[in-house]
């Protein structure tokens, strides 16, 4: 509003174009801060005074407005105070409903990310079709850009590159579960107060981490050490193996489960602990058949952020693992993931009807089936210790 008043106030601003009103009127605010560059015109200087009037004006109407609002609401408040009113039930249904609408923010958002990859999927499974993509055993995402281009058919079989998911997330899941679960076991019922005082805040923050400083981390110093490690050995290692790419992996990973075990053997009551006593245990006994299984419910959900969180790894393989897909249980061998595809897929100016990139869609919607099993069994595990313990 302000701006088309100082503009209706500029001379013969009838007969300009909108290009010419935005060229006007942003050299009068550029004079109203006070960037000068030439002096300007009697015109602008008047818009000038005008838009300042106007700004006062407004600012003075906004505060008028401010007032007035907080004056009806305490006088409607006032009104509304008596004996028969509860405010304490009118706040509390404000809250509920403000609780409702977050948790259907929330499942709307996830409603809206499951419709676009299944959208997305339906039209690559237009052009490819679904059993080839769920049972192929060759995953090569080359289309032709010509009509008469060879080498135009893909192969979109997705076993392999599931498969090199499956080996990464297993070898990061070898190194970090016996170390995260031994390290919070050791914080819990060896350590002295000082020393968990210190490393329980380091392993916090290593969780905080980003993820592209261990890919850098795998790339400079693991990857050349495995590699030189499976040469010594007589093995033919890759410079991208899945040994360094999951073993990374795994050392980022283990604060997660180390943390959140750490906080499951806390949470286990004192008293079975000196009921264990009480009969006799041992303190590995005590800890093997007493505190593991009580606190199992907390452990599982730690391993199962930290699987989720290896699943979906996407910079350390990207820069620690190999792009080719390949059926190998060969820890030394060079295997991709989904994650890395999905971004190699992405990258580049094919057409977004083109069915390599389309196919990015419909890895995305099998590594969200794949974690919502993972999500499930564990759910499920938890369930069933929760009520035994």
């Amino acid at each position: 509003m302000i701006n088309q008043l100082v503009i209706a106030s500029f001379p013969g601003s009838e007969s300009l174009d909108a290009t010419a009103k935005s060229l006007i009127l942003s050299e009068v605010r550029q004079v109203a801060a006070g960037n000068i560059f030439k002096e300007p015109t009697p015109e602008i200087q008047a818009a000038v005074a005008h838009l300042k009037s106007l700004q006062q004006l407004s600012s003075v109407a906004i505060i008028a407005v401010v007032a007035a609002a907080m004056a009806i609401g305490a006088f409607l408040g006032y009104r509304v105070i008596g004996n028969r009113f509860r405010a304490r039930h009118s706040v509390e249904r404000s809250v509920t409903y403000f609780m409702m609408f977050s948790s259907l923010v929330a499942i709307v958002t996830t409603l809206g990310i499951i419709s676009s990859l299944v959208f997305e999927a339906i039209q690559f499974f237009s052009k490819v079709p679904v059993t080839e993509f769920l049972f192929g055993l060759r995953w090569e995402p080359q289309i032709a850009m010509r009509a008469d281009q060879v080498a135009g058919q893909g192969a979109f079989g997705v076993i392999p590159v599931l498969f090199g998911t499956f080996v990464i997330s297993g070898i990061a899941m070898l190194v970090a579960v016996p170390t995260g679960i031994l390290s919070a076991i050791y914080l819990t019922e060896y350590s002295d107060k000082r020393f968990r005082a210190v490393v329980k805040p380091l392993l916090e923050i290593l969780a905080g981490v980003p993820t592209v400083v261990y890919g850098f981390f795998a790339v400079l110093t693991v990857a050349p050490a495995v590699r030189s490690l499976g040469l010594s050995l007589g093995i033919d290692a890759s410079p991208n193996s899945a040994l360094a790419a999951g073993a990374v992996m795994g050392v980022m990973i283990i604060p997660f489960i180390s943390s959140l075990s750490d906080d499951a053997l806390a949470s286990v009551p004192r008293a079975m602990r000196e009921g264990s006593y009480a009969l006799g245990a041992t303190k590995g006994e005590t800890i093997r058949k007493v505190l593991l299984p009580a606190a199992l419910p907390g452990i599982v959900g730690g391993v199962l952020l930290a699987l989720s969180r290896a699943v979906g790894e996407t910079m350390i393989v990207v820069m620690a693992a190999g792009l080719i897909a390949k059926m190998t249980v060969n820890p030394f061998d060079a295997v991709t993931t989904v994650t890395v595809q999905i971004v190699t897929l992405l990258i580049g100016d094919s057409e977004f009807d083109n069915p390599k990139t389309l196919a990015a869609f419909a890895l995305g919607l099998i590594l969200f089936i794949v974690t919502l099993i993972l999500n499930l069994i564990a759910l499920r595990t938890v369930r069933k210790y929760r009520e035994k313990y």
